[in-house]
């Protein structure tokens, strides 16, 4: 009796081990998944931040020389399109924004619409799982510069009002012409009013005229 019962055990330890140690690996091996998963997220993480940066970088800057203290009705509806937007550096400015997010990207545009790739320079690291060691996270976003203005109507003249934009614009007493406001219509009933005598800068009148958001 004795010699069955230690024979028993015996035959049970093996089965318990193997148990154990299938265990053990199901949980390095989820570890593992769960690691590729954060590498999976940082690369579309840093894939938006580059794609918006872009857009961001777009929107934030005209073309040299244009000067909107100057410009005429047709000239400001170019503008509140987006057609007068520096475009040149905007992917550089994606791109770079990856590398600071430690991916390495590229930007292609068309039109207001910018379209990252991104590949993580991390790693999921060392694993139980065959071929995992090397994976890099990779991922795509798209974002757009979407206009939400437009130019509104004309105030009427009066004596105590400045002219409109398609006035005649009024001489000064030195002789020189008075830039005329702009009138900008916005979604949401809000109305901007830009006067070339005491403009905002570019890059904050921008934020107002402009969403930059991924596109879906």
């Amino acid at each position: 009796m004795i010699s069955r019962k230690f024979d028993d055990r015996g035959q049970v330890f093996p089965l318990y081990a193997a148990v154990v140690i299938g265990m053990v690996f199901a949980a390095l091996a989820f570890f593992v998944f769960g690691q590729a998963a954060t590498v999976r997220s940082d690369a579309q993480g840093a894939a938006d931040a580059a794609a918006l940066a872009a857009a961001r970088e777009a929107r934030d800057n005209l073309l040299p020389g244009v000067n909107l203290a100057l410009l005429k009705p047709d000239d400001w509806r170019d503008v509140l399109e987006g057609e007068s937007f520096d475009l040149g550096r905007a992917c550089g400015a994606g791109e770079d924004f990856a590398r600071r997010n430690n991916a390495t990207g590229t930007c292609a545009r068309s039109l207001l619409t910018f379209r990252v790739e991104v590949t993580t320079e991390g790693t999921v690291g060392d694993s139980v799982v065959p071929g995992t060691q090397g994976m890099h996270g990779t991922a795509k976003a798209v974002a757009e510069v979407v206009p939400r203005c437009e130019l509104g109507a004309a105030p009427a003249p009066s004596q105590s009002a400045t002219p409109s934009p398609s006035s005649t614009p009024t001489p000064t007493p030195t002789g020189s012409p008075k830039p005329n406001p702009v009138v900008i219509k916005c979604k949401g009933g809000r109305t901007i009013k830009f006067d070339p005598l005491n403009p905002e800068p570019w890059s904050t009148l921008a934020r107002s005229l402009f969403d930059v958001r991924l596109a879906s």
